[in-house]
């Protein structure tokens, strides 16, 4: 069953050249792994500073494995110097 995630990231807004940069790392990196179906990077139209990282993933094992992959791991590391707040994250299976 596929595997739907939103996850929610705000920024400083003194360092959104920094966050866009290491979104788009992450960005291409991920849709290289296997089981990735989409990651798109999508930024709030009213509050600059605000991501949204929309995620498809084939199943919660392909996202299991794509959780302890080097890119999102330094994502990670990287991104918490610079953010406002924890990241907020969604996931669920597709009802209807």
């Amino acid at each position: 069953m596929n595997l739907h995630i939103i996850a929610l990231f705000k920024f400083n807004e003194n360092y959104l050249m920094d966050a866009v940069e290491l979104f788009q790392n992450l960005v291409k990196e991920t849709r290289k792994e296997e089981g990735c179906l989409q990651y798109d990077l999508i930024e709030d139209k009213d509050n600059k500073g605000t991501f949204f990282l929309i995620e498809l993933w084939e199943s919660v094992e392909h996202h299991n494995r794509h959780n302890g992959q080097d890119h999102l791991l330094n994502f990670r590391k990287d991104a918490s110097k610079i953010m406002e707040s924890s990241a907020e994250v969604y996931k669920g299976f597709k009802i209807y």
